[in-house]
């Protein structure tokens, strides 16, 4: 039962963690598309 209770807390504790990630790399993507729309309108201008 505490090998069971172990196991489920790590298996938590990951995917919280893998959730702050794929958080953090969707605002590094959308800052990354933002700075190439931002390049984009001043070459245009």
């Amino acid at each position: 039962m505490r090998k069971i209770v172990t196991l489920t807390l790590v298996a938590a504790a990951l995917a919280v963690s893998a959730c702050n990630t794929i958080s953090g790399v969707g605002r590094d993507v959308s800052a990354a598309g933002q700075a190439v729309t931002s390049g984009a309108e001043q070459a245009k201008n």
